[in-house]
């Protein structure tokens, strides 16, 4: 069983920064890939970011150029820095860790941004 836990999430301003982190109970060298996910409040689930083994990224149209997903491998952790943030941005970020064709998810963590 593979254990995945999203932290960071909080309040912040319109314009702010936050980063948020998905820590996986595995090595993260070992995987296919790790993807962050958020919901908005009334919406449904959508793709944000990804991260493919090997380092390749990917990101949806909105968030291009603000955000920025990153590895740390000795702490089996992948990041989600979120720069100008926008109101729109407050959703519930979800991470999941695919490894066999299989996805693994954590909780999530709440972004909330305020205008």
């Amino acid at each position: 069983q593979v254990h995945v836990e999203e932290s960071g999430g909080g309040l912040v301003q319109a314009g702010g920064s936050l980063r948020v982190s998905c820590a996986a109970s595995i090595s993260i060298l070992n995987i296919d890939a790790m993807n962050w996910y958020r919901q908005a409040p009334g919406k449904q689930r959508e793709w944000v970011a990804s991260m493919i083994n090997g380092g390749s990224t990917n990101y949806i149209g909105s968030v291009k150029g603000r955000f920025t997903i990153s590895r740390d491998n000795a702490k089996n952790t992948v990041y989600l820095q979120m720069n100008s943030l926008k109101p729109e941005d407050t959703a519930v970020y979800s991470c999941n860790v695919v490894r066999y064709g299989m996805a693994y998810w954590g909780k999530g963590t709440l972004v909330t941004v305020s205008s």
